[in-house]
């Protein structure tokens, strides 16, 4: 395999953009290539979303306007705002109640004026009730200066003589270089792996009206230390949760949410929802209540400090690092109204750009916490599926939902019993495989009983494990389904694993692909791809298109095995990659591509 590869692959080529339609097929884009940049999928975080631009084609191309759009697994609900952008409705289901919050919300727009307003309003509110608790002296001209983050470092215990040590400290001892750490009384290494001892606050970044920038300094007492009346929520993360193992959480001792924010954090935001549920307007309170939600993780201790730049928050995971910022609520909360109001704006836009009057409430979206199996709708009543369910065993929602939902009025939380996962660990009520593709086949089924006769599903789906994507395939088959062949298409998100850096190659894919389907009888028995059968599919692939990335190739190895009926059980992107390597490929860490290395 390796030579014929090797013999024939391009480097130059595009591969082409659109797929004609046959048999009955619509024309559809063959690639989707996406940025997550645009101002919804900026004004609130959720562990996975589809941008609405690789929505929108497939909605437009198989609906029209006015026709009813259902995702049974809605997350963040980027299929309702595709929705509502474009004229159509939508009916959203997800067990997420953190999903449901998030995807109700992005379809309420709300006057701009009058979000803004209201946000000023609860901020002065809080600030009010707590005093000048983000003050502090600059130590530059004397005068009150604001912090907008303070980089705050844990303490751990030097395993030479039991000292107390700053973390951050050590870090700026050893000149940044962290296999250098030592403690400062006796030499001992010091590392991440230390046992925790404390958290501690270091430096802080504040605005005063001597400098233009931001100013660092020594972290100093705030002019009024928090101690106003007031109460956060609290809910503790029970080790039987998959992220608490996977995190080490007992070892660290955050056991539970309000763990995971600094004391005065936690004061802000006890006070800010406080202001913000004593808004009056129930639209405009909602509205708050998302731009709320949106700030969570970042004001947690879970955004990490990095000496170059301020890196992303953990995400997917409870994950603290030693040294990780406390951002100025406030702030926060007033950047995110404006981006609230910045999605709202371009929401409106593409409505605009449709011929489509604005709305102010996107009352042809209604989103419902229920399972995908069993959804309350009744027969042939939808038009058009587009969903995106959880990839197996990568995300587990209900666990990072708890983060934000305990702060929701009413404290609802996702039943980890409906989850559609797979655990990595058993923590007394395993999540199986088998269990994992009854929900999958049972949801499409649902989703074929409520679609019209001759409708379409279109289902996102990743993974970098073959026996996953068998699943998907038997799934699929047993629920009366097939995939059109013409109408399968990648989607590039953009990013690239960082766990196969190391290398150059990808452990993680970051393509997925769009499969959709009909109704219809399954093909015959799935054949097992020869070695060489993966060798032309992926020659063939780079002759067309150029430089791919890894996962680029691995979804076209996918894309072909749909076609043809393969048993995708064995094709995994570690063994695609390594069919690459062994052809002599190696990645331009630059750019993330693929380039044949050239001989010495």
């Amino acid at each position: 395999m390796p030579q014929s590869l090797r013999a024939t692959a391009a480097v130059n080529g595009q591969a082409g953009l659109f797929q004609p339609g046959s048999n009955g097929a619509v024309a559809l884009p063959a690639a989707v290539a996406v940025k997550r940049s645009d101002p919804a999928y900026m004004a609130h975080a959720y562990l996975t979303k589809v941008p609405v631009t690789a929505v929108l084609p497939f909605i437009e191309a198989l609906t029209a306007p006015g026709d009813i759009i259902l995702d049974p697994f809605a997350g963040s609900g980027m299929t309702g705002v595709a929705a509502l952008a474009s004229g159509r409705r939508a009916r959203l289901f997800d067990v997420s109640v953190l999903g449901r919050h998030i995807g109700s919300n992005y379809v309420k727009l709300v006057d701009p004026t009058q979000l803004r307003c209201a946000g000023q309003a609860a901020v002065k509110q809080a600030r009010d009730a707590l005093g000048d608790i983000y003050g502090v002296k600059c130590a530059a001209c004397g005068r009150r200066a604001e912090t907008a983050k303070t980089i705050c470092s844990v303490v751990v215990e030097c395993v030479g003589c039991g000292a107390h040590v700053s973390y951050f400290e050590a870090l700026r001892d050893s000149q940044w270089n962290k296999a250098a750490m030592g403690c400062a009384d006796c030499g001992a290494a010091i590392s991440s792996r230390s046992w925790r001892l404390d958290e501690t606050p270091v430096v802080d970044s504040i605005v005063c009206v001597c400098s233009r920038t931001q100013l660092e300094q020594p972290w100093s007492e705030p002019l009024s230390p928090p101690t106003a009346d007031v109460s956060w929520p609290d809910v503790a993360i029970e080790p039987s949760r998959q992220m608490y193992q996977a995190s080490a959480l007992g070892r660290h001792g955050l056991t539970s949410t309000a763990a995971f924010f600094g004391r005065r954090n936690l004061y802000a935001l006890a006070a800010l929802r406080d202001s913000v549920e004593a808004a009056e307007d129930v639209l405009v309170r909602d509205n708050l209540r998302f731009a709320f939600t949106a700030i969570l993780t970042r004001a947690s201790k879970r955004y990490q400090w990095s000496r170059q730049r301020p890196l992303n928050a953990a995400n997917a995971n409870y994950y603290v690092a030693p040294v990780f910022y406390e951002w100025n609520v406030f702030d926060l909360f007033a950047r995110k109204v404006e981006a609230v109001i910045r999605s709202d704006e371009w929401i409106r836009a593409l409505r605009s750009e449709r011929g489509l009057v604005a709305t102010v409430a996107g009352d042809d979206v209604a989103y419902e916490v229920a399972s995908a199996t069993s959804l309350p709708l009744e027969d042939d009543s939808v038009d058009y599926v587009f969903t995106d369910p959880p990839f197996g065993s990568n995300i587990f929602y209900s666990d990072m939902n708890l983060f934000h939902e305990v702060w929701l009025p009413g404290q609802q939380f996702t039943d980890s019993g409906l989850e559609a996962v797979v655990d990595r660990t058993d923590t007394g009520a395993y999540r199986s495989a088998d269990r994992y593709e009854s929900i999958l086949t049972e949801a499409l089924r649902e989703c074929s009983r409520v679609l019209k006769p001759g409708g379409h599903i279109t289902l996102l789906f990743g993974n970098s494990d073959g026996a996953v994507w068998r699943l998907l395939q038997r799934a699929i088959a047993t629920a009366g389904l097939v995939v059109v062949p013409e109408m399968i298409a990648t989607l590039d998100k953009g990013q690239r694993s960082v766990k196969g850096l190391a290398s150059g190659f990808e452990h993680v894919s970051t393509v997925d692909l769009m499969l959709t389907m009909r109704a219809g009888c399954p093909p015959g028995a799935v054949t097992v791809p020869t070695s060489d059968e993966v060798a032309a599919v992926l020659r063939e692939a780079l002759a067309a298109s150029g430089r791919l990335s890894p996962s680029q190739c691995y979804v076209e190895v996918l894309r072909e095995g749909f076609r043809r009926s393969w048993d995708l059980s064995a094709v995994n992107l570690r063994t695609v990659t390594q069919a690459l390597r062994d052809a002599d490929y190696e990645v331009d860490r630059r750019t993330g591509l693929l380039r044949q290395k050239t001989n010495a």
